[in-house]
């Protein structure tokens, strides 16, 4: 049994076909984890969302931004990005089934056999393993409730940054929700930065920091998988951090990290896609 780890597939679906052809990914055996960002700037989302769903318990996703942002264009409350590829996945015949098993999916998860965090973002500094777990849970449960489009209409607030136990029930999930899939930069005081998406090395913001160059309220033994920021290209300082978003759907590569050797696998992009914005 192997767990492999795979960065924003962005709906790259032919390319997650290699990558996964290269391990001899075995779903009767194996399991498939994967950082969120399924769809949106790559030419198959459908496709993605497809066999992932089918999957059922050999893959372990977490949401990201698009993810959560389709559940938000599904529901009218947006439009989409005319560069997101998503025409023939909202007009998909099981569109409905795939946005209701969408939104059960969480927005962590966490492996205390190989002591293993993942998330789309990464996870704020000030928050120990029992505050991730809380509210991840609280978000789940709203966001697989009959309910769910109060979260989702009311989850674009760039004004909820910054993590107080003061927050309401609703302002609490909202910053989860930016915390967990918009993350990059912040603030001395903690507060996220949502401008902001050069690598470190390109950032001249003397105000702004990596969230990971933060001290961490987490478990140290943890190792933390997580994607979104495909500027850094892997490139991160801890060998307990792993940064899987290689850009493939910018003409780079799709990554995966193989657990049990410690080994990352890219597969190349097949096809150049518009630059990132």
């Amino acid at each position: 049994m192997a767990n492999y780890f795979i960065g924003d597939i962005q709906g790259c679906f032919d390319e997650l076909m290699l990558l996964l052809a290269k391990v001899d990914f075995n779903l009767s055996k194996d399991t498939l984890w994967l950082v969120g960002d399924l769809i949106a700037r790559g030419p198959k989302s459908l496709e993605t969302l497809r066999f992932v769903k089918s999957l059922a318990g050999s893959a372990k996703i977490v949401l990201g931004n698009h993810d959560l942002h389709l559940l938000s264009v599904h529901a009218g409350f947006h439009t989409p990005n005319p560069k997101d590829n998503l025409t023939s996945l909202l007009a998909a015949n099981d569109i409905n089934l795939l946005i209701d098993w969408l939104r059960e999916q969480p927005l962590c998860q966490i492996d205390t056999e190989h002591r293993i965090i993942m998330t789309h973002a990464g996870v704020p500094p000030q928050w120990s393993l029992a505050t991730l777990q809380a509210q991840t849970q609280a978000v789940n449960k709203q966001l697989s409730a009959p309910d769910y489009l109060k979260l989702i209409k009311s989850m674009y607030r760039n004004d909820i940054n910054q993590w107080q136990t003061s927050l309401t029930q609703n302002e609490q999930a909202i910053y989860t929700i930016n915390a967990l899939t918009r993350m990059r930069y912040l603030y001395p005081d903690q507060r996220l930065n949502f401008s902001e998406k050069l690598s470190p090395q390109m950032n001249t913001q003397a105000n702004l920091s990596p969230w990971f160059t933060h001290q961490s309220s987490l478990p140290t033994q943890y190792t933390l998988v997580f994607g979104h920021w495909a500027a850094l290209m892997g490139d991160v300082p801890s060998s307990q951090l792993k940064a899987l978003d290689t850009g493939c759907c910018w003409g780079n590569n799709l990554t995966l990290w193989y657990l049990e050797k410690n080994e990352k696998i890219t597969q190349r992009q097949l096809l150049h896609s518009e630059e990132e914005s």
